[in-house]
């Protein structure tokens, strides 16, 4: 089997691929930083390409599925969030969020979800965030992608068990973890975090399985399920107080 991760050289794209190389799966490794690729690729045992390219861009997209093909399984975990007043956070930043949230995963889902459907078989998940369960002040926008993330997810698996189709697409839903996120969006927790080989592990474990929504931790299962009952304008206010003591 072979496997294609996008955001591969830290957190939990590294921990997929080093698991995944675990169960004798080939990988190719895709994230815009070289040197943290080529330092993944060392503890890689099975056979890996690396791929340095910057999904933000559609036309590197296309580019990438016509350099990788026959692949078994697709990991769509590329992705960064900004933290901030929607009015106040920068513009061009927030664009190549969502091009590389949203853009790059769309296109890449469907264009090997298409090559899988003729084989009728294929595994694909999808990374989003408990973001997707509620509406997110101060991180508007990320929260606001990994919704989409999690909506297309599941539309696409309808369709799938409706055609009876062999493929299997999962979404991974992951709180707080320890990678290089949380920095990158200039976020801080006090609170303790899961470990990002944790939740690869166990991403993994679930989409062999063919689990539809992810959920790592039984603290986000509640958070999921409070999501449900609670009224999301009440939600959002006590989000906005949580995210505002992380400046």
């Amino acid at each position: 089997m072979k496997a294609l991760i996008t955001g591969a050289s830290s957190g939990i794209g590294r921990e997929m691929a080093k698991y995944l190389s675990s169960k004798g799966i080939d990988l190719v490794l895709v994230a815009r930083d070289e040197a943290k690729l080529e330092d993944t690729k060392k503890e890689i045992k099975t056979n890996v390409e690396i791929i340095t390219m910057d999904l933000s861009k559609k036309e590197n997209c296309l580019s990438l599925y016509e350099q990788v093909k026959d692949i078994d399984i697709l990991i769509n975990n590329a992705g960064f969030g900004v933290f901030g007043e929607f009015t106040e956070t920068d513009l061009e930043t927030e664009i190549n969020m969502i091009d590389t949230n949203i853009t790059a995963l769309h296109i890449l889902t469907k264009l090997y979800l298409q090559d899988m459907k003729k084989k009728n078989s294929g595994y694909i998940l999808n990374v989003a965030s408990i973001a997707a369960f509620i509406p997110g002040p101060l991180m508007a926008a990320y929260y606001s992608t990994k919704s989409y993330v999690l909506n297309l997810t599941k539309g696409i698996y309808e369709e799938l068990r409706h055609e009876k189709s062999e493929v299997k697409i999962s979404c991974l839903c992951p709180g707080p973890t320890r990678t290089n996120f949380l920095p990158t969006a200039g976020v801080k927790f006090n609170t303790k975090l899961a470990t990002a080989e944790y939740v690869a592990k166990y991403a993994i474990d679930k989409m062999f399985k063919g689990k539809l929504v992810v959920i790592p931790t039984l603290k986000i299962k509640t958070v999921m399920f409070l999501s449900k009952i609670i009224p999301h304008k009440i939600i959002a206010r006590f989000t906005y107080i949580i995210q505002e003591g992380r400046r």
